[in-house]
């Protein structure tokens, strides 16, 4: 009996380990579309044809957004909860160090979200994805497509999805008046080189977490 026992057990763990596949290293790139009337087309424009492809090795991730005007780096240890932001705008490269109470503070939206998903699925990048509807703690929600086929051993790397139990492929992120879809064009499990992770050590202007928020202040943001 105990034999039989241990067997099923070990099916249904063969079964699982299948489903689910946890990963160290993945890059996912995904396609930036705006949805958006009238109101603020110089921004839309801004972010027309974006891509952001985000990179995951252990601990380390990093993620790049580049469009035709700005180019933004987040490279981020979840280990330490340190992080660095690099932001290249009209020429002007800065450099923006975090710690991790800076990065808790920048992502303070995010905490307490919830995902509660639904019976709706699709299939991105060939893998199956299921609609779940995020809330956050200020009543706004969102939709994300997710799959839970592959799941990056460091959940930490986006804070928007910190508590997604599975690797999100299409997702709304909401700017102002804008609502950003990003969409899943690639997906690879290759190795991702440690240089990826690197932090230049010239080239740019660098500022602290506290004086670049007094910098969007002053302009606005």
């Amino acid at each position: 009996m105990k034999k039989i026992v241990l067997s099923l057990f070990c099916s249904i763990m063969l079964l699982l380990a299948n489903a689910q596949k946890k990963v160290s290293d993945i890059t996912i790139v995904y396609d930036a579309v705006i949805n958006t009337g009238t109101a603020e087309p110089k921004l839309a424009d801004a972010f027309d044809g974006a891509t952001t492809t985000v990179y995951l090795k252990g601990s380390l991730s990093r993620s790049e957004m580049t469009s035709a005007l700005a180019n933004f780096t987040t490279i981020h240890d979840s280990r330490t909860g340190a992080a660095v932001v690099l932001q290249e705008i009209g020429g002007q490269k800065l450099l923006i160090r975090m710690t991790a109470d800076d990065w808790k503070d920048k992502n303070r939206k995010y905490e307490g979200i919830t995902f509660t998903p639904t019976d709706e699925t699709k299939q991105l990048a060939g893998y199956k994805c299921r609609k779940a509807v995020a809330k956050m703690k200020d009543g706004g929600t969102f939709t994300v497509y997710y799959t839970d086929e592959i799941v990056p051993e460091n959940n930490d790397y986006n804070s928007q999805f910190a508590n997604l139990k599975g690797l999100p492929l299409e997702y709304e992120l909401i700017q102002g008046k804008l609502t950003i879809r990003y969409v899943v064009s690639q997906v690879s499990l290759n190795p991702v080189p440690v240089a990826k992770f690197d932090i230049p050590k010239s080239g740019y202007r660098e500022l602290s977490y506290e004086e670049s928020k007094k910098g969007r202040k002053g302009g606005g943001g």
